[in-house]
């Protein structure tokens, strides 16, 4: 766990915490509710051993992530979004 590295990226206005590990192909981990980053750190690990770049980001609101100015006004498309 001590080689998932935590960063943060500006996306949309919110500053989104982002777990990473490993080079190569990326594989994103994306979580539910009311998950965070951490539910994946096991598979994290085992996909960056087999050679792929594991990235989980903390949805806005969630976890390390800034939450929204106006919350209540967040829809399923502003996570989509923020992927993207």
């Amino acid at each position: 766990m001590e080689n998932i590295q935590h960063n943060y990226v500006e996306v949309r206005g919110l500053k989104l915490h982002v777990a990473e590990i490993g080079s190569g192909p990326a594989v994103v981990f994306l979580h539910g509710f009311p998950e965070i980053w951490y539910s994946w750190r096991h598979q994290m690990l085992a996909v960056a051993n087999a050679g792929f770049r594991a990235i989980a980001p903390d949805f806005r609101g969630y976890g390390l992530s800034q939450v929204p100015a106006e919350p209540e006004k967040t829809t399923f498309k502003d996570p989509v979004d923020d992927i993207l």
